[in-house]
């Protein structure tokens, strides 16, 4: 009779193996060409930007022509010289008449209406970076710090594809699949849109020397051109043309994502660094100041209660010490991320309603929501739905539109085919903003 085999020689092979790197490095290829990735953060940033940018122009509308009009104290002359120096884009340099800079405050009130409800986004967020940087590189001088990350963002979402969720876009797509309908069917809105915008392009080009830099007409003939393309070969080649200009818009979406959360990841570390090396930070007292500035106190009383306690105040000026240095360090820990998002989240509530800037903290919630995960955002647009169901006193459809894009599901569904063991159990993969 034979010996029986040791206990390692029985042991099956490891299921930690490694995969090769090759195989590895074709599945993230395939990741970051095959998707545009974070369609609920993208989403959400979308609908956070523009309900910042839309609340601050209503709420200033009375004020709109001392702030950028030709009423203001930085008259239209000393703009146009500053604009000559650092080639700031405006288009409020074309003319300095009074119905000029009305139509142009309506089309950026206008865009940042139709880019929250979603609608036709690719060509109305074009609308919306150039209403947004007309008006706040008219007067340069004017912002809380919350327009600088409005004035980016309103960059980056010209090249996110933010409309595959919850907007007008997604729900006439889904109405189109279920009805069987191709790209066969024509719709005027957007050919009418693109050579409205043409004409306007042209006009920017012609007063580029007083407009701003080179290169933002540069990108602003891409994305014109670009999409006139993607409309041409939506309808007559489907095919692999069209394959070719999803995986490219798929690569602009996935990289200008990235960069913006390390843009988000970027503020709170250099604003945490700069808090470490003051002095009022480091004892703990920083927050006790402007809690009694005049400029900075809509709520006296609620201030003084605040600040007449000094370990409150210590606590909350280490906390946010902590918080902000911390942050970037703890994406790849997906629970004490989540923990210190709320912490920010619940900071920039508090800056809203302390110091009265409201502007500002809206558009770094925007910002921080990047990072938010995809089951509380799906959660979340769950509860919106039927919030808005029973307000409107309507039944709910019998067949909803898929909670994320089809053809998205379907490759993860196939991934985790593949590569189930390095995922464990199947799951799907996970990333920063998932």
């Amino acid at each position: 009779m034979s010996a029986p085999l040791p206990a390692a020689a029985e042991a099956p092979a490891p299921a930690s193996a490694r995969v090769p790197f090759d195989r590895r490095l074709a599945r993230a290829a395939q990741t970051v060409t095959s998707r545009a990735l974070g369609p609920y953060q993208t989403a959400i940033v979308r609908i956070g930007f523009s309900l910042t940018w839309l609340f601050f122009l209503v709420r200033e509308y009375p004020h709109r022509h001392q702030m950028y009009g030709p009423d203001g104290p930085w008259s239209f002359d000393m703009a146009r010289r500053l604009i000559a120096d650092n080639r700031s884009f405006t288009v409020l340099m074309w003319s300095d008449g009074r119905l000029w800079f009305e139509v142009v405050y309506a089309l950026a009130v206008l865009s940042a209406v139709l880019l929250l409800l979603g609608w036709h986004t690719r060509a109305v967020s074009v609308v919306f970076m150039v209403g947004a940087l007309s008006l706040q590189n008219r007067s340069v001088f004017l912002g809380d710090g919350g327009d600088n990350v409005v004035h980016l963002v309103a960059l980056y979402l010209t090249l996110i594809r933010c409309g595959q969720v919850w907007s007008l876009d997604a729900r006439r797509a889904a109405r189109k699949a279920a009805r069987g309908e191709g790209a066969a069917r024509v719709e005027l809105a957007g050919p009418v849109l693109w050579v409205v915008l043409g004409g306007f392009l042209v006009a920017a080009t012609w007063f580029s020397p007083v407009t701003g830099e080179w290169w933002i007409h540069v990108l602003l003939w891409v994305l014109w051109l670009g999409q006139g393309l993607w409309w041409l070969v939506e309808q007559y080649a489907p095919g692999e043309p069209r394959v070719l200009l999803d995986v490219l818009a798929n690569l602009a979406h996935n990289a200008t994502l990235l960069v913006l959360m390390a843009e988000v990841c970027l503020i709170y570390a250099t604003a945490g660094w700069y808090k470490i090396q003051g002095s009022r930070w480091q004892d703990g007292t920083a927050l006790f100041y402007p809690l009694h500035l005049d400029y900075f106190t809509p709520w006296p009383a609620l201030s003084e209660l605040l600040a007449s306690s000094g370990i409150m105040v210590m606590l909350l000026s280490y906390g946010t010490v902590i918080v902000q240095v911390a942050f970037p360090f703890t994406l790849f820990k997906r629970k004490v991320k989540n923990v210190l998002l709320v912490a920010m989240m619940l900071e920039h509530a508090g800056i809203a309603v302390l110091l009265g800037l409201p502007a500002f903290s809206l558009a770094m919630i925007a910002a921080d929501s990047v990072f938010l995960p995809t089951v509380f955002l799906v959660w979340l647009g769950g509860r919106a739905a039927r919030g808005r169901d029973r307000l409107l006193r309507r039944v709910p459809a019998a067949e909803l539109p898929p909670q994320r894009p089809a053809r998205e599901a379907a490759e993860e569904k196939a991934d985790d085919g593949r590569g189930g063991g390095e995922t464990g159990g199947g799951s799907a993969p996970r990333t920063l903003v998932g």
